[in-house]
């Protein structure tokens, strides 16, 4: 990076993660323009996972305030070294709490087992990653001991790819959960969400994200009291085709904070 002569490591990581959102929202907006869409619709998550606490912190101070975290673990210790940080002037604070942790959001984006689910209520603002009908009930259960409402989105299964989770889109589990749902009163499901396959054509991945779209519209239909507006898909690599494709909610991680310790560029 030119100019990072003399410049502290927090500096440092200001000045790249400022650099990578300014380019990132100039990608969101054209992608918008090129969808005919409003920039307003489109949510980003900034994927902290795998980075260290004061890559959120910088997150913030640029007006970041949607995070999104793979392991319960992983956030449990960032969560209370972001309560124990001063908060950031002029930042409305968005939850109870200390520090910067009152002054984000932060989702759940990962597979979550059902035995960590009360762990993941007590530190979570939402679970987006929601599989079966098991979990569910057990973050109701969790919620409710806490006393609050729980956001979450369902994860699909859209890839056949082996390593990935979520419920295949016409599985008896699936018409279960949805069928439960309005009597699990501490959840407040909103929407879908799908990972695409890895390597393959811009085709296969854009009608990966057609798919989820046209789900949601079957099952607002067949679900009428439910309410699922939000479509979380596109991460780094494939965002402009989310974009295109109906999505409300894009996560991104490498785009934004760069490569994750232990991954290749």
């Amino acid at each position: 990076m030119a100019g990072a002569a003399g410049m502290s490591g927090q500096e440092i990581w200001q000045t790249v993660i400022g650099e990578n959102l300014a380019r990132l929202e100039d990608a969101i907006a054209a992608s918008c323009h090129a969808a005919n869409r409003p920039r307003e619709e489109i949510e980003l998550v900034a994927v902290s996972k795998n980075h260290p606490t004061g890559a959120i912190v910088e997150a913030v101070g640029l007006g970041l305030r949607l995070f999104g975290e793979n392991r319960v673990q992983e956030f449990a210790a960032k969560s209370v070294e972001l309560a124990a940080s001063g908060r950031v002037p002029h930042v409305s604070i968005r939850r109870p709490g200390s520090g910067i942790r009152s002054q984000i959001t932060a989702h759940l984006i990962g597979h979550l087992q059902s035995n960590k689910a009360a762990k993941a209520v007590e530190i979570f603002d939402a679970v987006d990653s929601v599989d079966s009908l098991k979990l569910a009930e057990r973050l109701d259960e969790a919620t409710g001991r806490l006393q609050k409402r729980l956001p979450i989105l369902l994860e699909i299964k859209l890839s056949h790819e082996e390593s990935k989770a979520g419920l295949e889109p016409d599985s008896p589990e699936l018409d279960e959960l949805l069928e439960k749902l309005p009597s699990l009163a501490n959840l407040d499901a909103q929407g879908l969400m799908t990972i695409a396959p890895l390597d393959v054509s811009e085709e296969e991945t854009r009608a990966c994200f057609r798919s989820l779209r046209m789900l949601r519209d079957r099952l607002a239909t067949a679900h009428p009291r439910l309410n699922l507006p939000v479509l979380s898909m596109g991460m780094s690599g494939d965002f402009p085709l989310a974009i295109q494709e109906g999505a409300t909610r894009i996560r991104v991680g490498t785009a934004l904070f760069g490569a994750r310790p232990g991954y290749p560029k």
